[in-house]
Parts: C-alpha cells; structure tokens; sequence
C-alpha cells in the first residue's frame, strides 16, 4: 500500500480531511472523479472544493453567530478551507464570501503541493477495504451510491438543492438599483439592492407562480431543504412570503425616498473583481428561458445578462443518527468514515468541518490513540453530535449550524445576551479540548 488513508471525493470535506491527515503525517490517496472524464449535474470543473452554488461562507461574526463561532473554531484548528476562504475574501458586510475561481484553485495548488497528499482522478465503485473517508457529497456515482446501500441495507435519503442565478455587475442599472448592506453592516455597501412597490412585488410572485418550471421525474418525488427553498416554492407558500424571506426590505434605504422599500432583491459580490453577482436566495427551478423573462422584470435588471442561470440537483444523504457512530465510523465498517454533506450537514462551513473531525479521527486512529469528541458546547461538538446521535433518524433532515444543536444557556437570561453566552461558552470549551 503507497498510502496510510483513502479519501474518496474532492469537494470541501474530502479536501479538508486530506489536509488534516496529510498535516498530521499521513500519506493520503485523494481520489476525485472529476477530471478523469466524469463530472456531475453540478459541478463546471475539474478543481478541489469547487463551491457550486452560494459563493458565501454566510456569517463570520463570532460573537453572535453559530456559523461565526464555527469559522473561529476551524481557523483554530488549522481549516485550509478557511485559510484559503480568508485569502480569497470578497466584501459582503459581516459575511465570509470568497472569489470562488480563485478559491477552489487555491485549495487545488495547496494539496497538490503537499508531499504527503497523491491526488487520483478517478471513480471508486466500491467501499474501500482499508482505511477509509467517504466525502463524495450529495451527487455521489451511482455505483459507489449502490456500494453505500448494500452496506448499510438502507436506501439513501434525498433531497433538492437548487442553484441561485449570478449577473454581470455592468448589466445592472445602478439608476435604479443602489450599493448598501442591510443595516449598514460591513463597509455599508457591500449589496447591490433592486426596489419594488407593492404591485411589482405581487406581479413578480405572479410571475414566479405562472412560470414554466423543470419538470420532475419518477425518483425526484423527494422533499426540499428548507434552508436551500427554490424562490417559486417559498412563493407558493404565500403572498407576503418572499418579503419576509429573501426579499425583505427591511434595513435598506431607497436614495430617492430614504424610506424602506416594499420589498427587495439583493445581489451579492460572487467573485474578486467584482464583475459578477449573484441573486440572493433566488435558487429556482425555473426553465431557463423563464428565469430570464421573469427576472428581467425586477427594477435594475431590466437588461441583466447572466454568466449563469439557475438549476436543480438532486442530493442524497445517509440517515447518519442510526449508521455512524460518535467519530463518523459507519458501525458495520468502522475501517470506513464519512464527512460532509453526505452526512447530512448542509452548508459549505459544516460539510468542510465535518471533514475537518473525520481528518482528525481518522490521524488519531492511525496513530494508535483516542480524540475525544469536542464539547457538545463548541459549534464542532453541537453539529457533530447531531448528526451521530442527537437528531431523530425517522425524521432526518439536512441542517446548518444553529444554537438550537448547542445545550441550553442554564438559568434565565435576557434574549439579547443569549447568543454571545453560547459563543463565550462555546470558545471556552474549546480551549480546554485543545489543552486536554
């Protein structure tokens, strides 16, 4: 054997339990399909940690925010997807959001580098039999997929995941739209913001309602995340829906009146140079000529081109509770680990840090000893433990980070002090894991 792991899939998990281990000593074989003549529904190239839908990391505010708390927690532990993240940084107020070329290149050229990561392109049909981390994420080959389910007697669990717009920045009509961060956060102006009245606003969710949308086939009878909702769905859902969802005006002042809009759409900065935008909470499953018709009629985008339109995927996930144990072995096969998205975390952040545990799980157990699990009271703890135990396997559902994993704060305490003692909390027991 030329290598102490197996790490199959080279998305942000596999990516980041490759650089634990490779950092820790190991010789890591990092296999990825991509590039080899295969490619997925999502995907548009042959890079590590390619992000494929959102370029946002979403909060990197530690002091108030689970996600934040959990950016701290995995720069602590040395996250190349974090330090890269950090490197390939563009502006979008109190959030993380990276250029995300030049991100998914960066982790690419770091593993390439490193002498103890051999990165294969190719396809793995079957589970390994020596040590293992399956990382293929949602859109796993339907062999290895097959592999999974004969192993675990179980179907895969399923769901959609659907893929927001993004426009060139000189084809908004800055006339009508205007740079501002929601609250003023950031620098201020960190979003580009499109206004509707109130009759644009109901004749667009008219509109996204009457549009023609992709049509489902046999196996897509699947439910939705509702933490990636297509816009036309949360549409259904409601009129007034979409205003006190992605398109709250709320903290946002038009020029001209200085008052808030009825309603608004965002664009937030997709890439370095800043000439591409993507539409905020706008996955869809529109047809793409619909989306062009119907998201041309929102102020500012009247004359909008698209570098990229909106698509849908089918994702699957293990029913994680009943099959991992609290290290991410599957229990039938504990020479096998998974990390990320198949777990059924959701988020770019939590499927790279449940790479990031089952990296260094997987080092310790090489190297003949025991990591004890981060508290429960960490933001790595929390999601951990939910997906290998705390969540209801019957009822198993794709999850962000969130305070609702963490402990409850004892005692009474004000609602507006809550958040920043779970965080407080939460670096404290971080620090005594990292010194035990």
């Amino acid at each position: 054997m030329t290598h102490d792991i197996h790490v199959i899939g080279g998305g942000l998990a596999g990516s980041e339990a490759a650089w634990q281990l490779a950092e820790a000593g190991f010789k890591v074989r990092l296999s990825e399909m991509r590039g080899s003549g295969e490619n997925t529904p999502a995907h548009h190239t042959d890079h590590l940690a390619e992000l494929v839908c959102s370029n946002s990391f979403r909060s990197d505010d530690a002091e108030s925010n689970a996600v934040g708390l959990l950016h701290q927690e995995m720069r602590a532990l040395g996250s190349l997807i974090l330090r890269t993240g950090d490197t390939h940084r563009v502006p979008a107020g109190s959030a993380l959001a990276v250029d995300r070329d030049g991100f998914s290149a960066g982790v690419t050229a770091v593993l390439e580098a490193h002498p103890n990561v051999t990165i294969v392109r190719e396809r793995v049909d079957v589970l390994p039999e020596g040590p293992a981390i399956i990382a293929t994420g949602p859109l796993t080959a339907p062999a290895l997929s097959d592999s999974i389910a004969a192993e675990t007697g179980r179907d895969s669990l399923a769901f959609f995941d659907a893929i927001a717009p993004i426009v060139h920045r000189d084809s908004i009509d800055m006339d009508v739209a205007w740079a501002q961060s929601r609250w003023n956060k950031g620098d201020g102006t960190d979003y580009i913001n499109c206004p509707l009245d109130k009759e644009q606003y109901h004749a667009f969710v008219q509109a996204l309602l009457d549009g023609e949308k992709t049509e489902y086939k046999e196996w897509e009878n699947v439910p939705y995340f509702e933490g990636c909702m297509p816009i036309e769905v949360m549409a259904s859902r409601g009129p007034e829906t979409l205003r006190f969802g992605p398109m709250k005006g709320v903290g946002l002042d038009v020029p001209s009146t200085g008052r808030w809009p009825y309603a608004a759409v965002q664009l937030r900065q997709d890439n370095a140079q800043g000439t591409l935008w993507n539409i905020v909470g706008f996955q869809t499953k529109l047809k793409h000529a619909e989306q062009v018709r119907i998201f041309r009629t929102i102020p500012g985008l009247e004359n909008a081109e698209f570098a990229r339109l909106g698509g849908l995927h089918r994702n699957t996930f293990l029913r994680s509770p009943e099959l991992l144990d609290g290290t991410l072995r599957l229990a039938s096969r504990p020479n096998i680990r998974f990390a990320g998205q198949i777990t059924g975390c959701e988020g770019y952040v939590e499927s790279a840090a449940i790479g990031l545990l089952a990296g260094r799980f997987a080092a310790a157990e090489l190297a003949g000893r025991h990591l004890p699990s981060p508290p429960r009271e960490t933001a790595l703890g929390a999601l951990l433990s939910h997906i290998t135990g705390e969540a209801v396997a019957e009822t198993y559902q794709p999850m962000n980070v969130n305070f609702g994993l963490f402990p409850p704060i004892e005692g009474k305490t004000k609602k507006a002090d809550r958040k920043r003692m779970y965080t407080d909390r939460g670096r404290a027991a971080l620090a005594g894991w990292l010194a035990a």
